[in-house]
């Protein structure tokens, strides 16, 4: 018998940010396990990013109400602790226990039912096995049809299959069985578990003929790789999926592009790489600032609209959004206040935030509050695109491969490093001689990088 214990159910907690579900990835804890106050205990993935949370509780784990993969509501049970030292609930226990509250048709039949316990009757004698069962089987399935004939009345039929064991009801549910398909072989039409077995077996797929196996070969040949596949949209896909749909369908953006001499901002680059390799300044830190500086001088494009009360909302804050690819998809994490950031600073808050999102761990408030966006997508070797605005911000700047070209350079056709700059803006906020200015300001200052000094 398994002794109550007193226990406390910590339930998925409100995680910020409007998120109201959140799926589990792994969990650090299991059955048995004893766990301390703030110890984490689960890892799920919000429609933001991973989080890891801790249990408010102190005790022995008794239960975990959702596996790998399940999604949770906000307020739904996470995960139930008993006092240190409780003995979780045996399994076999438990389902003994919900099938008898399942009601109609899933109670025991001869205990509790009411009735039946004077009719029994006892059988003397062995079961002999046959089929090759262990002859413990054969006598428990006997046994089962004693129960079964002493339980109910002759003259009454059942009124659903009847199931006595409760071995017998788990294999079914095991192996997707339903107990309603299945062909009672009992007295009184108790499925016995040779009824239940039988029934999975004729599930079993089998072996097809050689003609049939012919025409299979023959299908996948012709048509390779052409069966359908199903991903879920969830977490952070979704989260992507939602946020540019909107963008779509609210923002009336347009596009221009200019290709750029970028031959002088490398050899800034490489001259800050030698002489001062601590800051790690690279190629998007030096975009960054670039960026910054060219929001000062427009900042129209530092804005976003509030539709419900009919405004443009200009930003005093520059919180620079970039794009980053990571193995759960692109997240746009947000370097926050960037305008008061110098070049050193601009490059270690974006490695920092980098590497907690390739990691995982981005905590959700470092993915909100952008106001403009920077995307090099150049890294994935392509020279161009026409990219979604990341909602509600206004603007974007892409930046293409950087790759040797031929350029006219001091009167001469001459190889040099060039990329292209894009810019997709909202039409609503500008027109496109501000949205011109601001691209031409920023390739002015990758072809020369003194202009962004002068102006800094």
């Amino acid at each position: 018998m398994t002794t109550a214990v007193a226990a406390r159910v910590f339930r998925l907690p409100d995680l910020g940010e409007g998120l109201t579900e959140a799926e589990v990835l792994e969990w650090k804890v299991a059955v048995g396990d004893t766990v301390e106050v703030d110890q984490v205990v689960v890892e799920v993935e919000t429609a933001k990013a991973a989080v890891e949370v801790p249990v408010p509780f102190a005790g022995t784990v008794l239960r975990l109400h959702a596996g790998p993969g399940a999604v949770l509501g906000v307020g739904e049970p996470l995960i139930e602790v008993g006092a240190a030292g409780a003995a979780p609930e045996d399994p076999a226990a438990a389902r003994y226990r919900e099938e008898e509250q399942a009601g109609s048709g899933n109670v025991l039949i001869g205990y509790g039912t009411g009735g039946a316990s004077g009719a029994r009757r006892r059988r003397r004698g062995r079961a002999r096995p046959t089929g090759g069962a262990p002859a413990g089987e054969v006598r428990a399935e006997a046994a089962e049809v004693v129960r079964a004939e002493a339980a109910a009345p002759a003259a009454r039929p059942p009124l659903a299959p009847r199931v006595i064991s409760p071995l017998v009801r788990r294999i079914a549910r095991e192996h997707g069985v339903d107990i309603a398909a299945v062909a009672p072989t009992g007295p009184r039409g108790v499925i016995l578990r040779r009824d239940v077995e039988q029934a999975i077996a004729a599930a079993e797929p089998r072996e097809p003929t050689p003609r049939e196996r012919t025409a299979a070969e023959r299908a996948a040949a012709a048509a390779p790789g052409l069966a359908d596949e199903r991903v879920p949209l969830r977490g952070v896909r979704r989260a992507v999926a939602d946020k540019l749909t909107r963008s779509r369908a609210e923002i009336p953006d347009a596009t221009t592009w200019v290709d750029v001499d970028a031959t002088g901002l490398l050899d800034v680059k490489d001259a800050l790489r030698r002489t001062r390799p601590d800051l790690g300044i690279g190629l998007l830190a030096l975009l960054a600032r670039i960026c910054v500086s060219g929001l000062r001088r427009f900042p129209e494009l530092n804005s976003s609209v509030d539709t419900g009360r009919a405004e443009i909302v200009r930003h005093g804050r520059v919180n620079l959004g970039f794009a980053a690819q990571t193995d759960r998809g692109l997240v746009v994490p947000v370097v926050r206040d960037a305008h008061l950031m110098t070049t050193g600073d601009l490059a270690a808050e974006l490695a920092r935030l980098t590497g907690l999102a390739r990691a995982g761990k981005l905590p959700p408030e470092a993915l909100t509050g952008g106001t403009f966006t920077l995307n090099n997508y150049g890294v994935f070797g392509v020279d161009g695109s026409t990219p979604i605005i990341n909602h509600p911000e206004a603007a974007l700047l892409g930046v293409g491969r950087v790759v040797d070209r031929p350029w006219v350079h001091g009167g001469a056709v001459v190889p040099r490093k060039v990329a292209q700059l894009s810019l997709t803006f909202d039409h609503r906020v500008c027109d496109g001689g501000t949205a011109g200015g601001f691209l031409r300001y920023v390739a002015d200052c990758v072809e020369d990088p003194a202009v962004l000094i002068a102006h800094t």
